[in-house]
C-alpha cells in the first residue's frame, strides 16, 4: 500500500506530490513533465497566481514592522528605505515562490482540483 504523502511536506521540498521523491520543477518555477521517480503525470499543473498572491501578502506583513520600526527609531531619508528594503522585499519573494508554488500545485494533486469546465446538459430553457 502506498503512502500517503503530505502536500505540505511535498510542497515545502519541492517534491512529487504523489510519492514524495522526484522533483516537481525543472528549472526555477517551471514544472517537470513528469515525476522522475514514479512517472506522476505533471502536464496539467498550473497553479496560477496563487503562489504570487500569497507571497505578497506574506512578505508584506513581515517585512511593514521592520519598515516602520526603522523610520520611527532613525527617521531617515526615502532612499534609504528603497536601497535597504528593495533587495530584501525582492529576496524574499524569491525565495518563498518556489516552495510556494510547489505547495499549492501539491495541494491541487490531493485534491483533485484543475480547471472549472462548462458542461451542457442541453436542458436550459426548458
Amino acid at each position: 500500500m502506498p503512502r500517503e504523502v503530505s502536500p505540505i511536506s511535498a510542497g515545502l521540498g519541492c517534491r512529487c506530490p504523489n510519492c514524495g521523491e522526484g522533483p516537481v520543477f525543472k528549472s526555477y518555477l517551471g514544472f517537470a513533465p513528469s515525476c522522475s521517480a514514479c512517472g506522476a503525470d505533471f502536464s496539467k499543473a498550473d497553479s496560477g497566481d496563487g503562489p504570487a498572491f500569497f507571497v505578497m501578502f506574506l512578505v508584506g506583513i513581515l517585512v511593514t514592522p521592520p519598515v516602520l520600526l526603522v523610520q520611527i527609531m532613525f527617521d531617515p531619508p526615502v532612499w534609504v528605505h528603497i536601497v535597504l528594503w528593495t533587495p530584501v522585499i525582492i529576496g524574499m519573494s524569491v525565495w518563498l515562490l518556489r516552495p510556494f508554488k510547489s505547495i499549492l500545485f501539491a495541494l491541487q494533486w490531493k485534491n483533485h482540483a484543475e480547471e472549472a469546465q462548462w458542461e451542457s446538459t442541453g436542458t436550459h430553457g426548458k
